[in-house]
């Protein structure tokens, strides 16, 4: 099993315990020592050693021999003697929004209820507003939850899929018989949401990669198998298709299965315009009509090697994979005027991260050191303000005592820098958790909305303006608040809150965690016209979490968005420089 198989298992007891009402400081136990496997740094088989997993900080020896039974068997036989004592169904309560385990144990101890299905039925009839702690206002937010949950089955977030895509891709590449692969599809455009993996694969060996394909580790059933296309389901439950052609197909089967559908739709009328017709697998001339008194002059079809060739062939400019959803591309392309969208390699560091002193997984030295194992120059640390309880938010003294301590970190740093900064909460009137007295003596500010998502357009608008005004904030996070295919973005009015941003200078955001990716990309075009500033962040509670930052880029390149155009891609010196001078205009 891997870490986070382990880790995993360990949260899914913790829950079940808390199921039962188990004893806290048992609940906790477990919840820590799932913290201390996926952030363990040592190796997969010391996990069969349960002295050396019960050295690991945060897990004890009893848990430390459940562990050494997985890494070892794959199943944990206190676990399965926990789960029989409740309904299959009743985790899948854990995935709706607003339950936790207290009252999932209310319904099913109350009501019977231990499905999402008997929830639904419970709701219609008002059983659960009639429970103590629920009311009308709970049973409707759960009903909406599973109404919600029900509109997007079979929808995934980019960030669920992106490692079983990877490893399909790179397992098939190395396939002695695969020539070319990529991952086509709403994948490759990144889009935020995909509903099913498109894998393209040129070989002249196509029987034996579609057995190679069929038989993955991850494929969990077959759906169909061809001799040109197969469709498997994987374990994770998502659809992936696999295609294989002919080295001379494999441009015009990335380019089609890489488009929206009024992509390609406007590819094929440009080509039909020079007499040609285009498909997935070729351009061909366009069939002759033996009736046409007057024949159309057909241009002769240059040869196309690769994608590139393929937008050449009808006098465009390569356009890349995240811009293809036909919404200015075309006309850029025919005027040279694409721009040179952001590389991962250009980002120099990055600002919203969490330490163990909110509620965050690691300490600030763990954090700095991972950062800077991804070449990073800086890093900002800006934990929770005290109005975020549930993110165990710091007071005050707990802040400066966290300032002092990053100052001091600075010192033992040699081309490295630990911004202090604070994720301050901003309250229903727009106010920040924190006094400017405080706010001051940081490096930076980011504002964050984290309660009262119930305002209206102009109220919520009128919050979050009032919080960039305050000459302190440096940036404002996640600013819709949506929670992808689990909570829909608060009401408020994004080009009123880019023209603020645009006034004072404020950064925006855009949270690189797969859950959020907000601002959605689909405004960046709009601010960046305003010239307001992106800045991109992996919303980080743990070391792991800082790899967020490849799904931020390709957001980034999605919205059209340049190195110019996002702070964090200045060095260490232009930084420092470009947050003084927020805090003077």
């Amino acid at each position: 099993m891997t870490k986070e198989q382990i880790a995993g298992v360990l949260e899914r007891i913790a829950l079940l315990l808390e199921l039962k009402a188990e004893n806290p400081f048992k609940i906790r136990a477990y919840t820590n020592a799932a913290r201390a496997i996926e952030t363990f740094g040592g190796n997969l088989s010391d996990f069969q050693d349960d002295e050396a997993v019960a050295k690991i900080p945060g897990i004890g020896k009893s848990i430390a021999l459940k562990i050494k039974e997985l890494a070892a068997t794959g199943s944990l036989k206190y676990l399965e003697e926990l789960s029989a004592g409740f309904p299959t169904g009743i985790m899948e309560l854990f995935s709706l929004s607003g339950l936790g385990a207290k009252k999932i144990k209310a319904l099913y101890d109350q009501l019977g209820v231990s499905s999402i299905e008997q929830l639904q039925k419970a709701c219609e009839e008002g059983r659960v507003a009639e429970l103590p702690g629920f009311g009308q206002t709970t049973q409707q937010k759960l009903s909406d939850s599973i109404t919600n949950r029900a509109a997007h089955a079979g929808s995934f977030q980019f960030g669920q899929v992106a490692a079983d895509a990877e490893t399909l891709r790179a397992d098939l590449a190395a396939h002695p018989g695969a020539l070319q692969v990529d991952i086509a599809g709403s994948y490759r455009r990144r889009k935020e949401i995909v509903h099913d993996l498109d894998l393209l694969v040129a070989t002249k060996e196509p029987e034996e990669v579609m057995k190679f394909f069929v038989s993955h580790p991850l494929v969990e059933s077959v759906i169909l198998q061809g001799p040109t296309k197969s469709s498997v389901r994987l374990g994770s439950g998502v659809q992936c298709d696999l295609r294989v052609v002919t080295t001379a197909e494999y441009p015009f089967a990335l380019g089609y299965f890489t488009g929206n559908k009024e992509h390609n739709i406007e590819l094929r009328s440009r080509a039909l315009q020079r007499g040609w017709t285009l498909n997935e697998y070729r351009l061909a001339p366009v069939p002759v009509d033996s009736k046409a008194k007057k024949k159309k002059p057909v241009k002769k079809i240059p040869k196309v090697h690769d994608e590139a060739g393929l937008y050449r062939a009808v006098n465009l400019d390569f356009i890349p994979p995240e811009l293809r959803e036909d919404w200015g591309e075309f006309e850029a392309a025919e005027k040279h005027s694409l721009p040179r969208l952001i590389e991962k390699e250009n980002l120099r560091g990055t600002f919203h991260c969490h330490t163990t002193a909110s509620d965050g997984h690691n300490s600030i030295e763990e954090m700095a050191e991972a950062a800077q194992a991804l070449g990073l120059e800086y890093l900002g640390i800006a934990d929770h303000s005290r109005s975020s309880i549930q993110a165990h938010g710091i007071d005050e003294a707990k802040l400066s005592s966290q300032i002092a301590e990053i100052r001091k970190f600075n010192e033992k740093l040699h081309g490295f820098r630990v911004f202090a900064g604070v994720e301050c909460d901003v309250l229903r009137d727009g106010s920040l958790d924190l006094p400017d007295e405080v706010l001051s003596q940081l490096d930076y500010v980011i504002a964050s909305v984290h309660s009262v998502f119930n305002l209206n357009k102009a109220e919520m608008t009128a919050r979050v303006i009032r919080a960039i005004e305050n000459p302190f904030v440096t940036m404002l996070a996640h600013p819709t608040g949506r929670l992808l295919l689990k909570r829909e973005p608060y009401q408020i009015d994004i080009p009123a809150i880019l023209h603020a941003a645009a006034r004072t200078g404020t950064w925006i955001e855009l949270n690189a965690a797969p859950k959020r990716l907000d601002l959605d990309w689909r405004w960046w075009p709009l601010a960046k016209q305003k010239g307001v500033k992106c800045v991109i962040n992996p919303d980080a509670h743990r070391t792991e979490r800082l790899q967020d930052l490849w799904f931020g880029i390709g957001i980034a390149r999605k919205g059209w968005l340049t190195k110019d155009d996002v702070m964090n891609c200045l060095p260490l010196g232009k930084i420092e420089i470009a947050l003084r001078t927020k805090r003077e205009r």
